[in-house]
């Protein structure tokens, strides 16, 4: 694995904000971190990279455990913080070489043009790091996360503040990098989760609430929709008597019907029908949303 977290815990006070985390992330694999604000991503980002300790638990990256071999795992690592820090009145190019220049890279210009290549910041590398857009500090950063060609790179919320064409570009960035290297980064779009990710890491309170993949999530939901169109008029009530069903809501020219995992609903509402004489004109699932999903398991 390139990741393993083991039973981790951080407190803050009283207050466990990393409470028995556990969750791998194997070579190559692009893993979606999500969350509310104050879930613990953030906190679970910073002890993986090593920027601050946790209370108990083990995290290895590439076989080597962070809080025994810092700085050799360090080495292993790129990291996007959320702030993204960056010295703003530093030109790109001389930002980047300060950077390679720390961790000894070889013909280091040459990495830095390759690196202001391959993020897209050609026309604006002459420039000073605090004229540029935030989407261009941001590929400033995830430059810097780079330059020295880690295994494993951490992005905490890379794509926030960005406008949409910013946005489809980091993306797009994230996808290319993902095609080399193990990463892991943290986001509250979850179109966005559904379009890169692998897998999906969703965090609440601390625990870890749900470890799948984006579809197998929808798929495990504990409630299932169907649409419904009659011939005739069904009142809510007489659709509120199909057995397992748990909810009706009337929308346009039909209804949405709910229910658990338990039952097979289309099969039990054609029964249904059946048995009352009523002509089913459209019956179709309707499958959650990511987002429902997310704000189902963190509400």
């Amino acid at each position: 694995m390139s990741i393993e977290v083991k039973n981790l815990f951080k407190y803050y006070g009283q207050q466990a904000a990393v409470n028995d985390v556990s969750f791998s992330v194997k070579q190559g694999e692009i893993l979606g971190f999500l969350g509310p604000n104050g879930a613990g991503k953030s906190t679970t980002m910073k002890i993986i990279t090593g920027f601050i300790p946790s209370h108990s638990g083990e995290v290895t990256v590439c076989g080597l455990k962070v809080d025994v071999d810092n700085l050799e795992a360090r080495k292993l690592i790129g990291y996007l913080p959320e702030n993204n820090p960056l010295y703003l009145d530093m030109y790109v190019k001389e930002y980047l070489e300060f950077v390679g220049g720390i961790y000894r890279i070889k013909k280091l210009k040459s990495r830095v043009n390759e690196m202001i290549d391959a993020v897209g910041l050609g026309i604006e590398q002459n420039k000073k790091i605090g004229a540029l857009s935030k989407g261009y500090r941001q590929r400033v950063g995830l430059a810097q996360a780079i330059i020295h060609d880690p295994k494993v790179l951490i992005l905490d919320e890379p794509t926030s503040g960005l406008d949409p064409n910013q946005l489809v570009e980091i993306r797009e960035l994230i996808r290319t990098i993902g095609k080399e290297k193990t990463v892991m980064f943290s986001t509250h779009i979850m179109q966005e989760a559904e379009a890169i990710c692998d897998r999906l890491v969703i965090i609440n309170n601390g625990r870890i609430v749900a470890n799948d993949r984006a579809l197998s999530l929808q798929e495990k939901n504990e409630e299932q929709t169907s649409y419904i169109e009659f011939d005739q008029v069904v009142s809510k009530t007489q659709l509120a008597k199909i057995v397992g069903v748990k909810k009706v809501e009337a929308v346009k020219n039909g209804w949405l019907v709910s229910a658990d995992q338990k039952i097979d609903l289309n099969k039990e509402i054609a029964l249904h029908a059946q048995q009352e004489g009523w002509l089913i004109l459209t019956l179709k699932t309707e499958k959650k949303t990511l987002e429902e999903v997310f704000r189902n398991l963190t509400k």
